[in-house]
């Protein structure tokens, strides 16, 4: 069944590298395609005798698969090379296909590229030799487990080279950039790139390519540079209604931290097949460009591309040779070749944006360390004022003039109140221990002595009691007991009946009422009325409207 389906045999890894390959190049061979999508196939067939053999069988894969694809309307022959290789391209139906295999929508697609063999196809050539010098396909080592030992170490030799720029789906061609009109319908004036790239996992965000077979002089490319600049300068209105670069509403590129309006570089790509000297038209093209991509020089070291353009120029011998990593890109206004993404970057601001942030962690780290001093400076001041003040008040503890021990800061405390200037405590230079001792000696028991600020428990209880420190009677001058204390101290709010006595203890309050009694039958004793209500005089009849609330 699948025989059927396929005539050639192809299977979906092959036909999928077609799909992908022509839906970025747009038109290639099957050398082109076999390179890019299986390059394991390239040290395959070393038994061949000649070169076109070993071609012929290295792509019989890719040409089975463009076959099957043919057959099912999705791709086409169209044209040939100069050299005489058929050139494959995508139908509408196979753009539709490689728009799934690639996950871009289809409306960036672009055309078939029919008709593009019919003058032999020599400047996409160019530009799928330039895309496969950025690419440097490395072959797959699982895929060539059964293949000898000589042609594993090829290939690990190739893999261990420089490595290229991320995969075939990183590259478009043919991409318009209108300077008028919109993406699907340019207007006049723009330009059309030959290859964009974009790979910010690689270091480059945004790269557009264009490729010169030598054909064009320096005055032309000079004015197709303007069309880039022109485009790079144009904005539109966002989804969100703000006014943004054009180029920003298809890719995307992060914005310089320091404000600056940075567009993309491009990359001429010089192919010597024409009559023109690229060493003539360089230094030309510079000049006539200079506006476009000369920065501004700081004091720092660096130069400032606010509205510029980078230009890299660089041969594409150079570039299959060595790749994006070899020093072999001429930036315009620098004065030695680097790599590829030194020569777009800004090197020498990157250095001192390093300096600058080293400098800065340095000044913090003193101050975070100035800081933490202070902190242990005043940390230690603090515990030696603690220190000496703790020293000062063990200076001051009192001594108990008994035994000689030191007070408590509970017996010191009790020692130290006073009730409006007079000691409270019984014994303020005795310790509790000594204190008790006199205590016994005379009859009285510890607990009716005890210093007001010993009873915390009851302290909540007498915030707002009458007498805040015990009572001492005023006739025998014995200090109240806790239930006398309570009794006289009762504030009288409420029902509750205030002592008529508070000043006496329990046992001088009764022998009070007890000498009342003795003094005779005949005599009585009459005892205010705290809380009568005292009668109010009776209102004048004519008085105020308020008299009959008072009656």
């Amino acid at each position: 069944m699948a025989r059927e389906t396929n005539p050639a045999g192809s299977t979906n890894s092959f036909r999928g590298d077609v799909l992908r390959v022509l839906g970025v190049l747009k038109v290639a061979t099957a050398d082109q395609i076999q390179r890019i999508g299986a390059p394991h196939l390239n040290h395959r067939h070393t038994e061949k005798k000649t070169p076109s053999e070993r071609k012929q069988a290295r792509t019989a894969s890719h040409t089975g698969a463009l076959s099957d694809l043919r057959k099912h309307h999705l791709a086409e022959n169209g044209g040939s090379t100069t050299t005489g290789e058929t050139l494959r391209n995508l139908t509408p139906k196979g753009l539709e296909a490689a728009s799934v295999e690639l996950r871009r929508p289809a409306g960036e697609m672009g055309s078939t590229a029919r008709g593009a063999g019919s003058s032999g196809a020599s400047h996409p050539m160019a530009v799928n030799e330039t895309v496969i010098a950025l690419l440097r396909p490395k072959p797959d080592l699982d895929r060539m487990a059964t293949d000898p030992p000589e042609v594993r170490a090829a290939a690990q030799a190739v893999i261990d080279t420089p490595p290229g720029i991320d995969t075939i789906g990183s590259y478009w061609t043919e991409v318009p950039l209108p300077a008028t009109g919109t993406w699907s319908t340019p207007g006049r004036g723009g330009a059309q790139a030959d290859a964009v790239l974009t790979a910010p996992q690689d270091g480059a965000p945004l790269l557009f390519i264009e490729v010169d077979n030598c054909h064009e002089t320096a005055e032309e490319l000079a004015a197709k540079l303007e069309k880039y600049a022109r485009f790079f300068r144009r904005t539109v209105k966002d989804t969100d209604g703000r006014e943004r670069p054009m180029w920003r509403t298809r890719w995307m590129a992060s914005e310089d931290r320091y404000g600056e309006t940075v567009h993309p570089p491009v990359l001429l790509v010089f192919n010597k097949l024409g009559e023109r000297n690229p060493n003539r038209t360089i230094p030309r093209l510079q000049e006539l460009t200079r506006h476009l991509w000369q920065g501004e020089w700081q004091r720092e070291g660096y130069h400032l591309y606010d509205g510029k353009v980078p230009i890299v120029v660089v041969g594409l011998r150079n570039l299959r040779a060595h790749g994006p990593t070899g020093s072999v890109f001429f930036r315009f206004g620098r004065d030695r070749p680097q790599p590829l993404l030194e020569a777009i970057g800004n090197p020498r601001r990157d250095a001192a944006d390093a300096r600058e942030a080293e400098e800065g962690r340095v000044q913090q780290e003193e101050y975070r360390a100035q800081v933490r001093k202070a902190a242990q400076e005043q940390a230690a001041k603090k515990a030696v004022e603690a220190t000496r003040e703790a020293a000062q008040r063990e200076a001051r503890r009192p001594v108990c003039a008994g035994c000689g021990s030191r007070f408590t800061d509970a017996r010191w405390e009790a020692a130290e109140e006073t009730d409006w200037g007079r000691p409270v405590d019984t014994h303020p230079t005795l310790c509790d221990t000594c204190k008790h001792h006199a205590l016994a000696a005379v009859g009285q028991p510890a607990d009716a002595h005890r210093s007001h600020g010993l009873d915390h428990q009851a302290q909540g209880e007498r915030d707002f009691w009458r007498y805040p420190n015990r009572p001492v009677c005023a006739e025998c001058r014995t200090p109240f007991t806790d239930e006398r204390w309570k009794a006289v101290n009762r504030t009288g709010w409420g029902p509750v009946r205030m002592e008529r006595r508070p000043t006496l203890c329990g046992d001088c309050d009764q022998q009070y009422v007890t000498d009342i009694q003795q003094a005779g039958p005949g005599t009585t004793h009459q005892e205010p009325e705290q809380d009568q209500e005292q009668t109010l005089p009776e209102q004048k009849a004519g008085g105020t409207w308020l008299s009959r609330f008072r009656r």
